[in-house]
């Protein structure tokens, strides 16, 4: 039985990763930050728990990394742990700064003297590209990074790392560049569930208004079933190297606000207003991932297009919400 180890692993993607590995026969590991309020710590792992261990860890504590480490003496690692909310970078520049990047750090190092023959996974994202754009629209593995917030700096700083830890110590590690990427398990306060959310609680007469920010933004959507899919691919292969993981298909927080509401028989513009609070510093007007690189190699298809994943969310808060 080969054995995982997760950080962030009752995060949205660390959630359905634990079930995709667990399905194939894995024993699976994981840490949690340490909570004063216990409730909902692990509400995204109320699933089978069979195989399943959850201990108390933080990647900004070095030697109870390499402690658990050593202990669990995993055959794979990924490391999904961070400070994920872009706009609230900005707010605790530092903490970001302290996870996102010393964290990979400290359990890259963890890694190396805990479990070197170990496969190891980063998370990485598109904010690492920031303004930097291909000519002909697309973001890929050799677009330039230029990021524009404290989350995208942090971030990249976490890719460089891996690949120097990759070539000085020879360690299998990898990163996975991934584009935006949803679920109902995505946290209400990220835009997709927080415009799902508002515009049922509208429907269902529990609200009157949605406040949102910059409207005119573009994402690259997925679902997070699919992106942990090309996670455990990106690990596996003999190589180790970086792949983007992206749709290919840009929608911007207007197009996406219009649907969701469309399909509840409501008029968006007739509840939402802009909230300045919301945007940031500086913005991130667009982003369009190209994974030729990803399907040519592992064969990989998203299996929910853009309209299935805001279905499958609208659903989800319809039955939620009483």
């Amino acid at each position: 039985m080969k054995k995982a180890f997760i950080t962030g692993i009752s995060g949205q993607d660390g959630s359905y990763l634990s079930e995709y590995l667990l399905g194939l026969g894995y024993e699976v590991h994981g840490i949690v930050r340490r909570n004063s309020i216990p409730e909902h710590q692990q509400s995204r792992l109320d699933f089978h728990r069979k195989n399943l261990h959850v201990n108390y860890g933080d990647l900004t504590d070095a030697s109870g990394l390499e402690r658990l480490l050593k202990k669990i003496q995993p055959d794979e690692i990924y490391n999904l742990g961070a400070q994920s909310h872009v706009r609230i970078s900005y707010d605790v520049p530092q903490y970001t700064a302290q996870t996102n990047a010393l964290g990979v750090l400290n359990i890259l190092e963890a890694y190396r003297n805990a479990c070197p023959e170990a496969k190891f996974y980063q998370a990485s994202s598109s904010e690492m590209f920031g303004s930097s754009v291909d000519p002909d629209g697309f973001q890929r593995e050799t677009t330039r990074m230029t990021p524009v917030s404290p989350y995208g700096c942090s971030k990249v700083f976490g890719y460089n790392i891996v690949h120097n830890y990759r070539n000085a110590f020879k360690l299998h590690a990898v990163n996975g560049i991934l584009f935006n990427h949803e679920s109902p398990r995505r946290g209400s306060n990220f835009v997709t569930n927080k415009v799902v959310k508002g515009a049922v609680q509208i429907k269902k007469g529990k609200s009157k208004v949605l406040e949102l920010g910059n409207m005119d933004s573009y994402r690259d959507w997925g679902h997070s079933k699919d992106y942990v899919r090309a996670m455990h691919l990106i690990l596996n292969h003999h190589t180790p190297d970086d792949f983007v993981v992206a749709t290919g298909q840009t929608h911007s927080v207007r197009e996406m606000t219009d649907y969701v509401f469309s399909k509840l028989g409501l008029d968006y513009k007739e509840f939402v207003v802009q909230n300045p609070i919301y945007l940031r510093p500086e913005e991130l007007p667009y982003l369009r991932g190209d994974s030729t690189k990803l399907r040519s190699t592992f064969n990989w298809v998203p299996e929910y297009t853009f309209e299935a994943l805001m279905d499958e969310m609208i659903e989800f808060w319809m039955d939620n919400i009483n």
